[in-house]
């Protein structure tokens, strides 16, 4: 009699495929955007906040960020002021010297029927140098070799272009520590994942005068 063969193997079944995360391409976090992939240019320096970091960050701004003005200084691949309209910002004002990169947002921006956004090129502390506007929330992300952060921290303070109670995230690399802030600013949040440090400070509101209203 001959010997009975094993049973077959049965490979298991596959699931789902993941779509690889591609270079210069990044995803919204939360809103009425979420999960949707947006792309950015390869310029030198360009590093978008990484998703973690953006969902801590957001989850801390969720009180403020519904109706906010924001201004997102140096916006690079637009992570963040993109999050911050998906979250419903009324009004976001993106900033960047790099023709490409403001070329790639405002395809995004059309691709995803935004409202609110305007677009501006320019170096973000000769910017702050204009006529000032308030903004409620303010995002400084300049890339890591760049310390530009200190000059627009102090001409945001200085020249009037904060809301009072005004909060500004700042990101630098990790072994930094928290930065220094203007006088007037504190330091609401902080936190770290791997090589970035992200902070978010708030800035103090000056106590009402006798009679004063704001």
């Amino acid at each position: 009699m001959p010997p009975k063969k094993p049973p077959a193997r049965t490979s298991p079944r596959p699931g789902p495929r993941r779509r690889p995360q591609l270079r210069n391409e990044l995803r919204i976090i939360g809103g009425r955007w979420r999960g949707r992939r947006v792309k950015f240019p390869p310029v030198k320096g360009l590093r978008p906040t990484p998703d973690r970091v953006r969902e801590t960050l957001f989850n801390w701004l969720q009180p403020a960020i519904a109706g906010s003005g924001c201004l997102d200084l140096f916006a690079g691949s637009g992570a963040l002021g993109l999050e911050a309209l998906s979250r419903g910002a009324a009004r976001v004002l993106f900033i960047d010297r790099e023709p490409a990169v403001l070329g790639q947002l405002s395809a995004t921006l059309s691709m995803l029927g935004a409202a609110g956004a305007e677009l501006r090129l320019a170096d973000a502390t000769r910017f702050l140098e204009s006529p000032a506007e308030s903004f409620d929330v303010v995002f400084v992300d300049p890339p890591f070799a760049d310390d530009s952060w200190r000059t627009a921290c102090a001409a945001l303070e200085a020249r009037g272009w904060l809301a009072p109670d005004a909060f500004i995230y700042i990101e630098r690399p990790a072994r930094e520590g928290p930065p220094a802030l203007p006088e007037g600013w504190i330091l609401h949040r902080t936190g770290r994942a791997g090589e970035v440090g992200y902070h978010l400070a708030r800035r103090q509101a000056a106590p009402l005068a006798p009679g004063e209203t704001r």
